[in-house]
This record gives structure tokens, sequence and C-alpha cells, in this order.
């Protein structure tokens, strides 16, 4: 979701050059605002929000349980919902399912189009390992993407550190990158991806892929968001 959001800020960029995108963390967000409180500093605080035509904040399951910090966002998303400005923002669940969100925050972020991002499935990855690469200036084979996208299932971030491991050790030692070179390079990551296969394995491996918490996972919860991850761990430990 953060790639995409990065992604969704440079196509703004690119239809309107003279754009001001703002990208914050939820957590960056909460600490400027604590400095602000400390130094009087909120009207310049809100201020800034004034003068960008698109905010892109990430993880805002963060905001949950803080009050202040869901009042301050509350009048920000208002302001720039008024202003017509963009507002992307990324959440590991639908926000409504979020608990210790406010009513009314979750009120306007029904508002906006909520979009299900599933994790990507092997052509996927195996199209970002070599994308990935060709931003590194590294040229690897297909087969060896497709092995990479083969045993690295979890998330993009696997994806991204297998792939910089090849190439690291590609350039110190000077070896062009074959799939024998992949497999000796990648046997720690590989064997760690192949480890036997148990229910707190498989609990753990779905909460990931779907970008869970395995006390939700594990929880008595129904949600929409729980049901299907709930059904491949039940699938997979049959």
């Amino acid at each position: 979701k953060t790639h995409l959001m990065f992604a969704a800020g440079n196509a703004l960029r690119q239809a309107n050059p003279a754009a001001k995108v703002m990208y914050l963390r939820s957590e960056q967000f909460f600490s400027a605002m604590i400095r602000a409180l400390q130094d009087k500093a909120m009207d310049q605080f809100k201020r800034q929000f004034q003068q960008i035509d698109a905010l892109l904040i990430d993880d805002i399951q963060f905001f949950a349980g803080k009050d202040r910090t869901q009042e301050e966002f509350f009048h920000t998303f208002n302001a720039l919902f008024d202003g017509r400005q963009q507002i992307i923002l990324t959440c590991d669940r639908y926000p409504r399912e979020v608990e210790g969100l406010e009513p009314r925050l979750k009120s306007r972020l029904a508002w906006g189009l909520s979009v299900a991002i599933d994790p990507p499935d092997f052509e996927t990855r195996a199209a970002i390992v070599l994308a990935k690469a060709r931003e590194r200036g590294a040229e690897i084979p297909d087969d060896v993407a497709f092995l990479i996208a083969k045993k690295m299932r979890s998330n993009v971030r696997d994806l991204e550190g297998a792939l910089n491991t090849l190439v690291a050790r590609a350039n110190f030692t000077g070896r062009s990158i074959t799939v024998e070179f992949a497999q000796e390079t990648l046997r720690d990551l590989l064997r760690a991806q192949q480890q036997a296969i148990g229910i707190p394995n498989i609990q753990k491996t779905v909460a990931d892929y779907y970008g869970l918490q395995m006390k939700d996972l594990l929880s008595k919860r129904r949600t929409r968001s729980l049901a299907r991850p709930r059904q491949v761990a039940m699938a997979l430990a049959k």
C-alpha cells in the first residue's frame, strides 16, 4: 500500500508539476502536532495543510486511541475536503473496523473510495522483481526473477530484500546473476521460506500476507476483512 501511495503521489506531480504533495506517516503527523502544542505553534501547524494540493498519510490505524490527534486530523480533513484538495490515506483494515477511531472520523473516511489491496500474485511478484532490478540498473534473467517470486511470497519488502542481497553480492564478487548464483546467495532466505509448515506458522504467514495482527486473526471478531484470511488459514491447515 505504501508503494501505491508513493505512485499516486508521483502521478499527481506528473499531471501537475507545480502540485504541492505532502506525504506523512501517521506517526509523523502525531509527532508534528505534539511539537506544535509544546511550542504553542498550532496555527503554523494548521497553516501548512492550507498550502498543499494533496495530503497522503500512511497507516492511519495508528490514530486509534489518540483523541487530540484525531481531533486535529478531523479538522484538517474537513478543511482539505472543503477546499477540494486530494486526500489519500492507507490503513491496515477498513477504517470502520479500527477500534479506537471516533465515529465522526470513520464517517468522514467513508465519504471517499475505499479499495482493498490484495497481496501480489506470482506474475505480479515477478514483474515487481524485474522492475526493481531495472530501477537499480541491474539486469537479471527472467528465470531468476521467477525463482525469487516463487520462493518469496509474503510481501514486497521480502522481494526487495532478496533482490538487494543478490545485486549487492553480484557487484561485490563480479559474478553474473544466474539461477545457480541466486540459489547460492539466497540459500538462507530460501531455506527460511521452506521451513516446516505447522499451524502457528500458517497462522503467522497468513497474518503477514494480509497485513493483520495475529491477535486479530485469532480473535472472535467477525468482520469482512478477517473472513477471507481465516478461510485461507483453515484451508492450508487441512
